[in-house]
């Protein structure tokens, strides 16, 4: 890695240069003097940068499925899904996620946070693409006494295999939900990374049936039963959290949890929209955005879901300021960042080097009286031109590199998962 001068650009309402220096923004300034006989030079000029978006919840390599499985409530979806899954392998996650890295760069996404099968081939589509990636290993045994050894035992060896990714992915625990782990595995796996300093990636609390069920079961709500095993901590990031009562709201953030609000997927699948993202964020709790898997959203734009989700907040709240748009920024960039304990989602000297460069000389940002509000109500990611990821150039003027034969191989691989 190199430097790299951006000349130019717009950046916090007014022109200024950004020089990054290795990984790192080094310098922010209104000039930076053009002495670096190395440097990669950018012309901003009719263009703004923006923070790196990072996906705090998302399936990668389900975008095999994208359309596998549409107009079902999520259980009879997931049964679907399930049944597609078993046909997985590596060359099939291997090339979607490498899709799924392709669509996150094209919609600059620098960061994703995923929970899927394969991760060994998980990473390498993600090492090979440039983005950053955070794995994890899914405990997912439906309950099955027979699974649980072999699940513990993977989990170990999937950790340890970890220890050679490099900076730029990182092992984490995977809980796949409430009803689908066995309260054994639970335990355990939340002991496993408390003790080797892992975060926990969980579904909880995404629909009604989930909650019926638990309350029906463990005479209470998803997240009181999650805080009787005492697994509840900053650690945790917890995704969808929709079917949530006031107690299980002052639990996660009293317990600084982080949130991955997932509005698109929680739509498309009726699993509720009341999400409540002022009163977690006034608790205390990390609320960051994600966009799910392809096979429910059906997409992984960080862009379209700021928009869906500043939109849903006003409506259901009747209320035009329900989420102003720098926490809707912040939710979609720093905090996913901070909940994964990486100094990024923010362009500031001395972050990590993960942003885009948008293209305002156009329509959908005139006039621009308010760039924000004309990045998420009137733009859309076809806006984002040049993606910069640990300050290496990832996407220059729309174009990754390999994309025509990520594209060709995946549309020859689908066709297994419909056996």
């Amino acid at each position: 890695m190199g430097r790299i001068l951006i000349k130019d650009i717009y950046l916090d309402g007014k022109q200024s240069d950004i020089l990054i220096e290795g990984n790192r923004i080094s310098k922010i300034a209104d000039k930076i003097e053009d002495k670096f006989t190395d440097a990669t030079i950018i012309d901003g000029k009719g263009k703004a940068a923006i923070p790196g978006f990072a996906n705090m919840h998302t399936h990668a390599a389900m975008t095999m499925m994208r359309g596998g499985k549409e107009d079902e409530k999520l259980q009879r979806w997931l049964s679907a899904i399930w049944s597609m899954e078993k046909h997985l392998d590596d060359e099939i996650v291997y090339w979607g996620t490498r899709l799924a890295c392709l669509e996150m760069i094209k919609t600059g996404t620098t960061l994703f946070n995923d929970q899927y099968f394969y991760i060994d081939s998980a990473v390498k589509a993600a090492s090979e693409m440039g983005v950053r990636g955070v794995h994890s290993y899914v405990f997912l045994d439906l309950n099955n006494k027979e699974m649980i050894e072999p699940q513990r035992e993977k989990c170990i060896q999937e950790y340890e295999n970890s220890k050679s990714w490099g900076d730029m992915n990182s092992f984490a625990v995977g809980v796949h939900a409430l009803y689908s782990v066995s309260e054994e595995n639970i335990v355990w796996a939340f002991e496993f990374a408390k003790k080797h300093g892992l975060k926990v990636h969980i579904h909880l609390a995404e629909t009604y049936q989930e909650l019926m069920e638990c309350k029906g079961k463990n005479k209470c709500t998803p997240v009181e039963y999650f805080n009787s095993l005492g697994v509840i901590s900053p650690d945790l990031i917890a995704a969808h959290c929709v079917w949530l009562s006031p107690n299980d709201i002052e639990i996660l953030g009293r317990n600084g949890v982080n949130i991955a609000h997932n509005i698109k997927s929680n739509l498309k699948l009726a699993s509720g929209l009341n999400f409540k993202f002022k009163e977690l964020s006034d608790a205390g709790a990390n609320v960051c955005l994600g966009t799910d898997g392809t096979a429910s959203n059906n997409n992984l734009d960080m862009l379209d879901t700021m928009q869906i989700t500043a939109l849903v907040q006003k409506a259901w709240r009747n209320d035009p300021a329900a989420i102003p748009l720098p926490e809707l920024m912040r939710s979609a960039t720093y905090n996913g960042y901070k909940a994964l304990g990486l100094d990024g989602g923010r362009i500031k000297e001395g972050a990590l080097a993960d942003l885009s460069i948008i293209d305002i000389d156009n329509y959908k940002f005139t006039p621009n009286i308010n760039f924000a509000a004309n990045l998420v109500y009137s733009a859309n990611s076809y806006c984002i031109k040049t993606v910069i990821c640990n300050g290496r150039i990832v996407m220059k003027d729309r174009y990754v590199e390999g994309e025509d034969e990520i594209v060709a191989q995946v549309r020859k691989l689908y066709k297994k998962l419909l056996v």
